[in-house]
């Protein structure tokens, strides 16, 4: 056992020793530690913002042999308990992807500051100057397994949106988060800023995770991340408003003109580059029509795909390609691994009918060569994204310029899709006169 997972170990020992009366004085006391920081970070400037997400750059890069031992001890535990390679994936971490951290928050500083932008203004009839522009939320939590580049993520987002956080990353993560965590609150704490702008929760286990869920008045946000049981757990019992992130139940139609080769190219990358991550595909409708369908199925299957296949669908698969009977329960299913639903269907509306039977509104997309069909689907899904001859796997915040992600939103109140930094405002409204009264 390494000193950082004895340590780990001490204090979660020590916090399952706690009363209820003393878990949630402690788990409040947290969260009142953050909002005091959040008041500091809230006012500094860009250039000093920036300079601590390029210091922690550095320092991750710096440090990661700190990470990597710890990331090591977690993901032995983790396949000594059984948990499949799929989401052993998800909790590793390699010089590469820790480089890939680093970056991310480089281009985060490299983003415009969203606190302080106007989004709208205007001078009134009567004189005065009105604006509404942006600011920070205040304190962010989040709730999340097993991921510990959300760790990164998540606190590099809030700190350039002038926001404090503190993080519940799961037992899984436990040693990789402690690890990361400290780096970046020494790094706060050497360049002036609260260190307590940035603060976990681990240490107190689930029973901490639901005091924090009830903290009303005391946690402004509450961003859950994870695989549905985790996610509704929140949107169930939590009193402090929480932005739903969803499972990712994503779609791709094949429409009857689509290309061959593109066909292919796009939906090996969907399904097979990282299967673990919710903008993955997991059901694969195609139009009754289609020539591509046969060869893209092949190559599906050939790359290590187990299909799920209507009885329609099983008809274009070529010979001696394997598959196994669809069921109902396959068009609800959120696989996370080399699985795929396969249905054809004969019109894009009925496509359309299954994905909104089906889909938990995270993402869409049709391959195809016909402008119609591209319009009647896009106007179509009532989804958080939707995307026409392109891999799934752009739903991301990185992928889409937004240097990182919180967390892909589902729902339709205040954010959806990928959530960047706007996502982490809200707005104040500034009016400004000169003496004027309301008549």
């Amino acid at each position: 056992m390494t000193d950082l997972q004895a340590e780990t170990t001490t204090r979660t020992d020590d916090a399952a020793a706690l009363s209820p009366e003393e878990l949630t004085g402690a788990v409040h006391g947290i969260a009142d530690r953050a909002r005091v920081a959040s008041r500091t970070l809230g006012r500094a400037n860009r250039a000093r913002k920036d300079r601590v997400l390029l210091a922690i750059a550095d320092a991750l890069v710096a440090r990661r042999d700190l990470v990597l031992e710890a990331n090591r001890a977690d993901v032995e535990r983790g396949r000594a308990s059984g948990t499949s390679e799929y989401l052993l994936d998800r909790l590793s971490l390699d010089p590469e992807r820790i480089g890939r951290l680093a970056d991310a928050l480089a281009a985060l500083a490299a983003l415009p500051d969203p606190v302080g932008t106007a989004v709208r203004a205007e001078t009134l009839p009567n004189g005065l100057r009105m604006r509404q522009v942006r600011v920070p939320l205040g304190v962010v939590a989040a709730i999340y397994e097993a991921r510990p580049n959300v760790t990164v993520d998540i606190a590099g987002l809030a700190l350039k949106s002038g926001n404090a956080v503190i993080l519940r990353g799961g037992s899984a993560a436990a040693a990789t988060n402690a690890a990361l965590v400290g780096i970046i609150r020494d790094t706060l704490e050497d360049h002036g800023l609260p260190d307590d702008a940035v603060l976990t929760i681990d240490e107190f286990g689930r029973d901490g995770a639901r005091v924090l869920m009830e903290a009303r008045g005391r946690v402004d946000v509450l961003i859950p991340r994870g695989g549905r049981e985790l996610i509704q757990s929140v949107v169930t019992n939590a009193r402090v408003p929480v932005i739903e992130t969803g499972e990712g139940n994503v779609h791709i139609l094949l429409d009857e003109s689509a290309d061959e080769d593109m066909a292919i190219d796009i939906l090996l990358n969907a399904k097979t580059q990282r299967p673990s991550v919710c903008n993955t595909v997991e059901t694969l409708l195609v139009h009754s029509r289609s020539t591509a369908a046969p060869a893209v199925l092949a190559a599906l299957a050939r790359a290590g795909v187990t299909l799920h296949v209507d009885d329609r669908s099983r008809a274009l698969l070529p010979e001696g390609t394997d598959a196994v009977p669809a069921t109902e329960e396959d068009w609800g299913r959120e696989y996370m691994q080399l699985d795929l639903a396969v249905r054809t269907v004969d019109t894009v509306d009925e496509a359309l009918q299954h994905i909104r039977r089906w889909s938990t509104g995270h993402s869409e997309a049709i391959i195809t060569n016909s402008l119609a069909s591209s319009e009647e689907f896009v106007a179509g899904v009532d989804s958080a994204a939707v995307l026409v001859n392109a891999s799934t796997r752009f739903v991301d915040g990185g992928e889409l310029g937004l240097g990182a992600e919180v967390g892909i939103s589902t729902q339709k109140m205040h954010a959806r899709g990928p959530m960047g930094l706007a996502e982490l405002t809200t707005t104040k409204w500034i009016v400004q006169g000169e003496g004027q009264i309301r008549r």
